[in-house]
């Protein structure tokens, strides 16, 4: 018992093989919506801490009474709490003066840092103003620097104002943003999810109903699908199904007709020898006649039943498709192992006997080969009276291989000839069982050859020939 998974639905296959690329889709999407988003909150918000340092700027003046110029802020931490928005930031700001020394804030914000063009964004502003970020007291700080001219009557120079702020607000605002857009994205995917399925489910429908329909179907029904309304897709299928029910009903027809013709010719046999069984115990006849009878009663009951299965043989080698496409056999080697096997029967009858071959190669089954000589060669073995001439030819012709078997018999009439294919027709009350041409026509047809019963010329008796296409490289 397989302990393995069964295999995913196709239902299930075109689901995620849509959905899955769609959802990958809106999660790198998300993505890039984030950072686009902290990048256009770290641009509005940068104008705030801009305002900011501008702010602080107005607010310098240069002091020049201790005899040297120096910069004066008198800027209390309350008049930035205006660019504070909702109390999610906080904001922390430093005044440097001519000479970097702390002129007011924050002793311990980070002092500017020195450009670096690989990590700074580009500056949207002023050339006098960078906007980086920091970390401060252990936070991410988003820090502005402003570089502001001061100038009084005690001199000028340039002043440095720092203003840092906190990230929450734009994290804030930037989630904000990403939720809003992922309930979009999922209402969305939930819509392309529901039509997608809505279209799986109708364009699988036919499939479905093919299965139902089989399933619904007798056992005993073999009759090819409706192929009208199938989907263009399906119709592989559908002509598929069709042929190997088509061939289903062929293999089914042949076993009927098998055990139906092995039935009717077995019980003939079966119920003489029962017959010549009970006349030997009676003593109606002498032991030695009686067991004479039966011997030739098996005899007959034999060579029936192998031919039987000969012919049921040559169905399954037809249905498996194993006559053409086969390698090439020696077809010349098989002709003359026959006829070394037929050898006592021919001598047995006095039979003038000639045996003719050539070089010749042909794709087909190797028990086919021999089948098909040796029934040829047994039917005139058996047609040909005793003193009479029997002549076996193997010819090698372009693109085909001739099997010639001209026996000296009293010949037929062209009806009787065409009867004789047919299984069960006999020539004659001792011709046999009446399959051994039947077993030769099935094998020629299913090499993709042909065969034919003619007079033979000169003399009397019957031209029985075989033609069966060589292979490639067969000599000629």
């Amino acid at each position: 018992m397989s302990t393995g998974r069964s295999p995913p639905s196709l239902r299930r296959q075109l689901l995620l093989g849509i959905l899955l690329p769609v959802a990958a889709v809106v999660a790198l999407g998300a993505v890039a919506l984030y950072r686009q988003a902290l990048t256009s909150a770290d641009t509005a918000y940068d104008r705030t801490l801009l305002a900011s340092a501008k702010a602080i700027g107005e607010l310098l003046r240069v002091d020049g009474s201790d005899g040297r110029a120096r910069v004066v802020a008198d800027l209390p931490y309350s008049a930035l709490e205006a660019f504070e928005a909702d109390n999610r930031s906080r904001i922390a700001y430093r005044v440097g003066g001519f000479d970097g020394e702390l002129v007011s804030g924050f002793d311990d914000l980070p002092p500017p840092r020195p450009p670096d063009a690989g990590r700074d964004a580009p500056p949207v502003y002023a050339a006098l103003v960078r906007f980086y970020d920091e970390r401060y007291r252990g936070e991410p700080v988003r820090m502005a620097v402003l570089l502001q001219p001061v100038a009084g009557n005690a001199g000028q120079g340039m002043a440095t104002i720092q203003v840092a702020e906190t990230l929450e607000l734009r994290h804030a605002l930037a989630r904000e943003l990403l939720v809003q857009t992922l309930w979009q994205q999922g209402l969305l995917l939930a819509l392309i999810a529901g039509v997608v399925l809505w279209a799986v489910q109708r364009a699988t429908r036919p499939v479905r109903r093919l299965s139902q329909a089989l399933v619904d179907r007798d056992e005993a029904d073999l009759s090819p699908l409706p192929a009208a309304g199938a989907p263009h897709e399906l119709r592989p299928v559908v002509d598929a199904t069709n042929a190997v029910m088509a061939r289903l009903a062929q293999l089914l027809a042949h076993q009927k007709r098998f055990v139906r013709d092995a039935s009717h010719q077995l019980r003939t046999p079966l119920a003489v020898l029962q017959a010549q069984v009970q006349s030997a115990r009676r003593g109606d006849v002498e032991p030695a006649q009686a067991l004479a009878e039966i011997d030739a009663t098996v005899r007959g009951a034999t060579e029936l039943a192998n031919q039987l299965l000969a012919l049921a043989k040559v169905e399954q080698l037809r249905q498996q498709g194993l006559q053409g496409g086969q390698p090439p056999q020696d077809w010349e080697a098989v002709v003359r192992g026959v006829a070394l096997d037929l050898a006592p029967l021919i001598a047995a009858g006095g039979i003038d006997f000639e045996l003719h071959t050539e070089p010749v190669a042909v794709p087909a089954h190797a028990w086919a080969l021999r089948e098909l000589t040796r029934n040829l060669l047994h039917n005139a073995v058996k047609h040909t009276p005793a003193g009479g001439s029997l002549v076996m030819r193997l010819v090698a012709l372009p693109g085909e291989a001739l099997l010639e078997v001209l026996d000296g018999g009293p010949g037929l009439v062209p009806a009787q000839r065409e009867r004789l294919y047919q299984p069960f027709a006999a020539a004659g009350p001792q011709a046999g069982s009446g399959l051994g041409l039947a077993i030769c026509r099935e094998i020629v047809a299913a090499a993709g050859g042909r065969l034919a019963l003619d007079e033979r010329h000169p003399g009397p008796g019957l031209a029985a020939r075989a033609w069966l296409p060589t292979a490639p490289d067969a000599p000629r």
